[in-house]
């Protein structure tokens, strides 16, 4: 199962004074996912980077764009974050009246879709939604603010959504951010997770350290 863990750095822990630099070195260092937050202010607290800054990284590497809206509303952004270069674009259900429709949005221009529930969202909404998604991503802390410890309660709605991604017979990512360490990285996959979003445990020590904290929290 290790080697099948697909681990996504959040660049939000990168150093953004060489931004470009530092996803050339998770790049190199194994990184599977490219993972970029993206807050409004508005849906969550902070305030973090665009499609402009997106557009401009994208050179930087090939690997996968995962890119997590933390905003509301989503749709009238959902063009430009495709343009600028996303590969898979997740919002959270609550940020759009009709998800179906910003699902089948995203489809059209061509991204993967993706759907995150926060720590208080239940996992009823995925009932008419997880045929139209290739990844859901499970928040381990609540979004927009950092430094959070890992919330062990969302554990059992890890393992529930495995099983109904298995039940579906879909390859459908499921994606836990929040929290992801050293230690809690097992918690997660043997809950189910395949793809880990972890920023400061990848980042941790430079450039240098990179590939090292990439192969722990994939658990090889």
């Amino acid at each position: 199962m290790a080697n099948q863990i697909k681990i996504s750095p959040s660049i939000l822990s990168a150093d953004f004074s060489y931004l470009g630099k530092e996803i050339e070195a998770i790049d190199k260092a194994g990184a599977d996912y490219i993972h970029v937050d993206v807050m409004d202010g508005h849906y969550v607290p902070n305030l973090t980077i665009g499609p402009e800054v997106i557009k401009d990284i994208r050179k930087s590497s090939k690997k996968t764009f995962d890119v997590h809206l933390m905003i509301k509303p989503v749709n009238p952004l959902l063009e430009s974050f495709a343009k600028a270069g996303s590969d898979i674009i997740t919002f959270h259900p609550e940020a759009e009246g009709n998800p179906k429709e910003t699902l089948s949005i995203i489809k059209e221009l061509g991204c993967k879709t993706g759907i995150s529930l926060n720590p208080s969202t239940p996992i009823g909404v995925l009932d008419d939604l997880i045929d139209e998604v290739d990844l859901i991503l499970v928040m381990t802390v609540v979004p927009g603010f950092g430094g959070q410890s890992f919330m062990e309660d969302q554990l059992p709605k890890i393992e529930s959504i495995r099983k109904m991604i298995d039940s579906t017979g879909k390859q459908i990512d499921l994606e836990v951010d929040g929290g992801i360490n050293f230690e809690t990285a097992p918690k997660a996959i043997s809950a189910g997770a395949n793809v880990l979003v972890a920023g400061t445990a990848t980042f941790k020590g430079g450039q240098s350290q990179y590939e090292k904290n990439i192969k722990a929290l994939r658990g090889v």
